[in-house]
């Protein structure tokens, strides 16, 4: 059942009279009822605030990594473990087909449902989950496979068995690996992108972000909470802290927004991984058309310029 929030209810109210004019065989309501469904949706998703972004990002029906990887992979095969302690199972690695390329995607897996969520740890990848996306990674690079990363996570698990395991060791650790990887990397922030567990994953060639998706240092929950002593101002520091695609753009510390289709990747999900297949293989050409030294140099710059400023 499809999950509809405060200011979408007007959506829910026009799909269900849609159905209801389908059943009756009412072809000329329905037209004029999906009509008005464009323009409501068009009215709605233009003036978003960023908050109503940030509650799309959460959203319960929004496709969570492994949503894309089935969309778009074709003859894939997990890759399992980091070769030290264990499999977590908050961090996925697939090596497989997205068109006519042979591809390595890891991505950050929340889960969907109780159980589901408890084994995925909520998408807060441990030190062996970082551990693995690196393996992979580093398999990637010998074969000279492409890799697109799937940000999405509340951020790295702070629990006392992660500290003890060097939680901040291993998000060091892939920050520098992954700054040096000599494949082509893309990487791709599909909903949350929360403090170092979205940077352990976010070093590549191009970094980009769906349109409805955030990425911060801190949750807008957390900085109220620190600011304020007041949790319940995550409104107020949402859109203080300038977390949105658009800002993020604005102050050029992505490359690109990914056009994610108007009403959401929660109401539309085939054409959001039309759109980020898509993405990545264009920006895979561009890339290829680079040397090796060129491409490197650009990634320097990129990451380097990061947090420059002008008085």
């Amino acid at each position: 059942m499809a999950t509809y929030l405060d200011f979408e209810q007007k959506i829910k109210s026009i799909q269900e009279e849609i159905i209801s004019a389908r059943v009756r065989h009412d072809d000329n309501k329905v037209l004029e009822l999906e009509s008005s469904l464009d323009k409501a949706v068009d009215k709605i998703y233009t003036n978003l605030s960023d908050f109503q972004k940030l509650q799309l990002a959460r959203h319960l029906d929004r496709p969570y990594a492994l949503d894309y990887i089935n969309l778009l992979m074709r003859d894939k095969y997990e890759i399992h473990g980091d070769r030290h302690f264990r499999d977590d199972p908050a961090i996925l690695c697939y090596l497989g087909y997205i068109g006519d390329e042979k591809v390595m995607v890891i991505g950050e897996q929340k889960g969907r449902g109780t159980k589901n969520k408890i084994r995925r740890n909520f998408g807060m990848p441990h030190p062996e989950g970082y551990r693995k996306a690196l393996r992979a990674a580093k398999l990637a690079e010998k074969f000279g496979i492409p890799v697109m990363f799937l940000v999405d996570t509340p951020g790295a698990y702070p629990g006392i068995g992660a500290e003890e395991r060097n939680q901040s060791e291993a998000i060091a650790r892939n920050l520098l690996e992954l700054s040096e990887l000599k494949t082509e990397t893309i990487s791709i922030v599909i909903g949350e992108g929360g403090s170092g567990g979205a940077l352990a994953i976010g070093v590549a060639d191009k970094f980009a972000m769906m349109r409805y998706s955030v990425f911060s240092v801190i949750s807008p929950e957390g900085c109220s909470a620190i600011l304020w002593n007041d949790p319940a101002k995550a409104e107020d520091a949402t859109k203080a802290m300038k977390i949105t695609s658009a800002d993020l753009k604005e102050l050029d510390l992505i490359d690109d927004v990914i056009a994610e289709p108007l009403i959401g990747a929660h109401r539309d999900r085939d054409g959001a991984a039309k759109a980020i297949g898509d993405y990545f293989l264009n920006e895979l050409k561009k890339l290829r058309e680079m040397s090796e030294e060129e491409r490197m140099e650009a990634r320097y710059n990129r990451l380097t310029s990061m947090g420059a400023f002008s008085e």
